[in-house]
């Protein structure tokens, strides 16, 4: 009989495996290479990506279910969740200041990726027997190189089922329902709290099972609205912090950088072990190069592959550049990273907020977790689906929903250990198919870019 503590070693030590150098080199690597290889093209039209988010280019007779908007929101929903808070966080506590700057790295070359990834997501979409048109890294693999590389898309794809379950989303947001308000209230103890974490969570998967109901529609409309509440609610947070610890800012700034090239405050004190982390956690962040963000770009409304790469890339710079640095900023300046408390995940982002905001603190973070919980929660179920349509045919892809609300139900009352491990090995799996297609199909892209970009100035 295997013990938790063995399956949670094997899961963590999968993930260790995973995430070694050769998946940074071909994460960052690539991502730097996606850079010159584009001559910087793509980060000159941050302005046309705003256009097209504002629909001034859209065609509503388009081919795809949802706009450039609300593919972006859905593609964010998936990104910007407990992994900004919890994972930052994790990242912080195991690899130091240090960590945050490599994550910063990620966002920098994830723009670059992440516009050849989503181009080639709409690109090589495929219309299924039910009329529904999809995308993402296992279409682009079978469409554009061709089906001999199947097992690769089919490796893709199963990873994916596992990446996408709700478990980490369901495990960070119960623990802090529950010390918020269930242990405060006495309805659980922090020895004695499996019955309150299997109901709350029960009454999440209905509320998530009433929004699947609608599919990707009902989620692309969800996403949009939730998205930038979040974002601008957590800004608003962030700026509080940064005017009460304005005067060790730029201290912070600089050990940031500092810690980065030394490695000093890392487990391990290396500084390989501080780009590991960092990258690690910057890549479960942001999923640049991860290819599940592609599967929400691939169901946009347009002819034009190019202009999904181009939305596309303003994920990296909102999901970690914005969101990941404001909970970093938040966790360095009130100094609840530097100690012995033994504080870990969500739980160190809260004690970072109530040091500022006492009273309301704790309450507006469990407000932004449940948004950010519930929304990447419902943006995952799209990511299983289609991966399951992959792997046994569209007809039969929505017998993944009862395995997946059965397990948000359980991520609930498992070891976060467990849940982390699984998870960020499973990510490692998926970024291996989708940079290797990436990069076998670059040059696609730039063909297409520079047609698309030419018709643009002629414009």
């Amino acid at each position: 009989m295997i013990s938790l503590q063995q399956l949670e070693d094997f899961f963590n030590a999968w993930a260790d495996m995973m995430w070694s150098t050769p998946l940074v080199i071909l994460l960052v690597g690539g991502g730097v290479f996606f850079m010159f290889y584009s001559r910087f093209q793509p980060y000159r039209y941050f302005g046309h990506a705003i256009d097209l988010l504002r629909g001034k280019y859209s065609d509503p007779n388009d081919p795809g279910f949802i706009p450039h908007s609300q593919a972006l929101a859905t593609a964010l929903s998936g990104t910007i969740g407990l992994g900004n808070i919890a994972g930052v966080a994790i990242a912080i506590s195991i690899g130091g200041p240090g960590a945050v700057f490599w994550m910063w790295v990620t966002a920098i070359v994830g723009v670059a990726t992440k516009f050849y990834t989503a181009s080639l997501s709409v690109m090589y979409r495929k219309t299924g027997p039910d009329g529904v048109v999809n995308g993402g890294p296992m279409y682009v693999i079978t469409q554009g190189m061709g089906q001999r590389w199947y097992p690769l898309a089919a490796v893709f794809a199963v990873a994916c089922l596992v990446g996408a379950l709700p478990l980490f989303q369901a495990n960070q947001f119960i623990q802090l329902l529950r010390d918020v308000v269930a242990i405060p209230a006495g309805w659980a103890t922090p020895e004695e709290h499996f019955t309150f974490d299997l109901v709350s969570s029960s009454i999440v998967a209905v509320l998530v099972a009433m929004v699947v109901a609608g599919r990707i529609q009902r989620i692309g409309r969800l996403t949009v609205r939730l998205v930038p509440t979040m974002v601008v609610m957590y800004l608003m947070m962030t700026a509080t912090v940064l005017y009460t610890y304005a005067s060790e800012i730029p201290a912070m700034l600089w050990l940031i950088v500092s810690d980065a090239f030394t490695g000093e405050a890392a487990a391990g004190g290396s500084i390989g072990a501080v780009i590991l982390i960092g990258v690690r956690r910057g890549a479960f962040s942001n999923e640049a190069g991860i290819g599940t963000e592609s599967l929400a770009h691939g169901a946009a409304k347009t002819v034009e592959p190019i202009r999904e790469g181009i939305v596309a890339m303003v994920g990296p710079v909102i999901d970690t550049l914005v969101v990941c640095t404001c909970t970093a900023l938040i966790i360095l300046l009130t100094g609840v990273w530097d100690n012995d408390s033994g504080l870990e995940g969500v739980t160190m982002t809260a004690r970072a907020i109530e040091q500022v905001f006492p009273v309301t603190g704790i309450y507006l973070l469990l407000i932004m977790v449940g948004m950010l919980s519930f929304s990447t929660m419902v943006t995952m179920w799209f990511y299983g689906v289609k991966c399951m349509g992959f792997l046994i045919g569209v007809e039969r892809q929505y017998y993944y929903s009862p395995i997946y609300l059965g397990l948000l139900v359980v991520g609930a009352v498992v070891s976060m250990d467990i849940v982390n491990g699984l998870i960020l090995a499973s990510y490692a799996t998926m970024a291996i198919p989708t940079m290797i297609s990436a990069l076998y199909l670059a040059p696609k892209v730039n063909v297409a870019a520079k047609a698309y970009f030419a018709e643009l100035k002629s414009k």
